[in-house]
């Protein structure tokens, strides 16, 4: 593989990653270059995969391919990296995120599975699939968010083996499980889908479209952010495990959503009426703080 071709590849999954990770990126800056631009090769994938769903949910095509070819297209790229990461030539030419990850997979031992679990999960986005039961959602924010952990932590490095997987795994549920609150109208009135458990919604009084009166859905949220809370609680001894400059990143991105969890368990109206972020100089802060004390 081209080393200059592969500089672009990676300069351009940068571009992606700082112009569409609002919050991704303030942790990613604090890795040394190669995990920062091994990271940005991860995340421009994975924001592929991502707007697969939200363009076909949202009502705008992206392209002249349909959903279903799209996905097809990356599992066809996943099936590439696969090859590359076992040794096998480099994919063609052409796709410079599909050229930068498959550098990271020679380099890395990232799980290649883990981002065909994240393709199921844009697949039950784009089925409009609903949620029984709180286990079942979990799953779901397995898919599409711990999965990004454990492939995160192959970039990373750790000592903590199969304990250390399984709290990336649990902070990325943490972080999706934060993000759905954060989006809960946006999902519901852009794309048309209620995540949270059909059986919390019946608790609170709630129909299955996520209608009802705001005092109802007020309260619901209210429970939701201490699950969320829980789940943080169970993620974030994954520090302990990491490299101090990994550590940070990892603080920080896990400080900025958990900080986001704390607005909207001080106001939770608030997620009805829109979604919430946080200042950027909040985040320069939570940051700082990261880097510091790697902790968020």
């Amino acid at each position: 593989m081209n080393d200059a071709a592969v500089a672009l590849a990676y300069k351009h999954c940068e571009r992606i990653t700082r112009s569409r990770a609002r919050n991704f990126y303030y942790g990613i800056r604090l890795l040394p270059p190669s995990k920062r631009a091994a990271m940005c090769a991860l995340y421009a994938m994975a924001r592929r995969i991502d707007d697969i769903g939200d363009d076909a949910s949202g009502g705008k095509q992206g392209g002249s391919e349909t959903s279903a070819q799209a996905l097809a297209s990356v599992r066809t790229s996943l099936g590439l990296l696969t090859k590359a990461a076992a040794g096998g030539p480099a994919p063609p030419p052409g796709d410079p995120v599909l050229m930068a990850l498959a550098d990271v997979a020679r380099r890395y031992p990232l799980p290649i599975n883990a981002l065909e679990e994240l393709v199921q999960g844009c697949e039950w986005d784009l089925s409009g699939k609903r949620y029984a039961t709180f286990d079942e959602l979990v799953e779901y924010c397995r898919r599409v968010a711990g999965t990004i952990g454990r492939l995160s932590l192959a970039i990373f490095g750790s000592q903590g083996g199969e304990r250390a997987e399984a709290l990336a795994d649990a902070l990325g549920v943490a972080l999706q499980l934060t993000n759905i609150l954060r989006d809960l109208v946006e999902d519901r009135d852009v794309y048309g889908r209620v995540y949270l458990p059909e059986c919390d919604l019946a608790r609170f009084g709630i129909g299955p479209g996520l209608k009802g009166d705001d005092e109802d859905l007020v309260a619901l949220v209210c429970y939701e952010t201490g699950r969320a809370a829980e789940w943080y609680e169970r993620g974030l001894p994954l520090l302990e495990l990491l490299d101090r400059r990994s550590r940070a990143c990892t603080a920080a991105m896990a400080g900025i959503y958990r900080h986001l969890l704390d607005q909207i368990r001080t106001s939770p109206a608030s997620v009805l009426r829109g979604r919430l972020s946080l200042a950027p100089s909040q985040k320069v802060a939570v940051t700082a703080r990261a880097l510091l004390r790697g902790a968020p």
